[in-house]
């Protein structure tokens, strides 16, 4: 594995780094001993994602996002640099999957929101046929969303943890159930000791 910066700030980016007086900072993010693999803390937080942005690039150096979603866990650590989920039917535009064919290359952002913490990475993706792979594709499945067509296999070449700076808390309905649930616990609580007050002195006026 790879410094991000190894991959990233090279060439013009180190020119414009120089230029605009950031080059001593981010030179510590190139050269030395780079991470032998994802740990603890990556895969975590890799287990918890339920959505991530992935980027390819076209034959004419076209870049093109897609945004890939399921269950919590569906992107999949399958060791210490690599990762892998699983293709479904979809709107077989496989624009993605035609990308990679040609440049395996692709970068990846998965987010946290409530939390703003941002885990980029940068991997070469090999795209599997589930058919072949039978054992692959049954470790990468996921109940519910039906048979698995392609597996996608990410050897991570880098990562980066990103700054929370300019990331809006966002939270799904059921991060916003689990924080309100102590709120909404004790209004039930009032409510219940309101209509039994209202009983008390029900039976007292009569």
């Amino acid at each position: 594995m790879r410094h991000f910066g190894d991959i990233m700030f090279r060439g013009a980016v180190e020119a414009e780094q120089t230029r605009r007086g950031s080059r001593a900072a981010y030179a510590k993010m190139t050269g030395g001993p780079a991470p032998v693999g994802l740990s603890g803390r990556e895969t975590a937080f890799i287990a918890a994602r339920d959505s991530f942005y992935l980027a390819s690039v076209s034959e004419d150096g076209w870049p093109y996002v897609q945004h890939r979603g399921g269950p919590a866990g569906f992107l999949k650590a399958l060791d210490e640099t690599t990762l892998a989920f699983g293709d479904y039917r979809g709107n077989k535009q496989y624009v993605s999957t035609g990308h990679f064919s040609e440049n395996n290359r692709a970068a990846l952002f998965l987010m946290d929101y409530p939390n703003r913490r941002r885990l980029k990475m940068l991997a070469r993706i090999d795209v599997l046929g589930a058919g072949d792979n039978p054992d692959l594709a049954a470790r990468i499945s996921v109940d519910g969303e039906g048979k698995v067509e392609r597996i996608f296999v990410l050897n991570v070449e880098a990562f980066d943890w990103n700054c929370p700076q300019f990331i809006t808390p966002r939270f799904t309905e059921r991060e916003l159930q689990a924080a309100l649930a102590p709120q909404l616990d004790e209004m039930e609580r009032v409510k219940k000791e309101n209509a039994e007050l209202k009983q008390r002195r029900a039976k007292l006026g009569g």
